[in-house]
């Protein structure tokens, strides 16, 4: 059986000035879902430096790409994909092709010092990188203690 899941897609030009927008929307999606303030601030460095690297490596200076950031909402966690290719998601399909990174890979966002993937790596709880026409970056969070909170509530009927 498939997990249910309500999904949003937003596409920007692979620009600087539109990361705050994508933070934003992060934060509300986040806030709703109920994550802490602590938690939406990792979401939101995490996917900030993914669309960073899209927005510094992705296209040439005058090209003008575009960066698709897909968002899955479920039960117990955020699924957040970054791709700069600019095409929209086939969400499961997506999903299906991506692996763990590999540390030899030759991805340029993996070049670049290492530090924002690192990063990435650090907030999140699940980090997987696809390179195909682009570089697409599939985050997970889970909430934490969303079953603890359940259970909680059980008990103490």
């Amino acid at each position: 059986m498939k997990e249910a899941f309500d999904y949003i897609e937003m596409k920007i030009p692979a620009m600087p000035e539109y990361v705050g927008v994508i933070r934003l929307t992060l934060s509300g999606i986040a806030s709703r879902m109920g994550f802490t303030y602590d938690l939406i601030d990792d979401l939101k460095i995490a996917v900030s430096e993914a669309i960073t690297n899209a927005v510094q490596h992705a296209y040439k200076k005058d090209e003008g790409g575009e960066i698709v950031v897909g968002f899955a909402l479920y039960q117990n966690r955020l699924e957040v994909m970054v791709a700069d290719s600019g095409k929209s998601f086939d969400l499961n399909k997506a999903r299906d092709e991506m692996g763990p990174y590999n540390e030899n890979s030759q991805i340029e966002f993996l070049r670049e010092g290492g530090l924002g993937l690192y990063l990435i790596e650090s907030l999140m709880d699940e980090v997987k990188i696809h390179q195909n026409e682009g570089v697409t970056v599939f985050m997970t969070k889970y909430l934490e203690g969303e079953q603890v909170e359940r259970n909680v509530e059980t008990i103490s009927t």
